[in-house]
């Protein structure tokens, strides 16, 4: 049975930085893709950044050289890096393992001053 648990979502102000961690369990970690995808309310949850069981990345262009993708096999962990904060990342943020329908929880992220 996957699971996901999402954590290290909060308030910051604009230009901060956060860093989201989904501990994933249920399944074989190093084997799968992991992504993070961000839902803010009433739109519809987007992709916000991939990696693939090698370690390539991708990232949506609201995104890209302000948010890091990382993971961690030996912990089942993956990570989002957020830097420079906008009031547009605020969202509910959620990992998921390519290939499975399972979610978690979400954290949110709030950028307001």
């Amino acid at each position: 049975q996957v699971q996901l648990v999402e954590s290290g979502g909060g308030l910051v102000q604009p230009g901060g930085s956060l860093r989201l961690s989904c501990a994933a369990s249920g399944f074989l970690f190093s084997m799968y893709a992991m992504s993070w995808y961000r839902q803010a309310p009433g739109k519809e949850r987007v992709l916000v950044a991939i990696i693939n069981s090698a370690g390539g990345t991708n990232y949506a262009d609201s995104v890209k050289g302000r948010f890091t993708i990382s993971r961690d096999n030996a912990k089942n962990t993956v990570y989002l890096q957020m830097n420079r904060l906008k009031p547009e990342d605020t969202a509910m943020y959620y990992c998921k393992a390519t290939g499975f329908d399972s979610w978690g929880q979400g954290t949110q992220v709030t950028v307001s001053s």
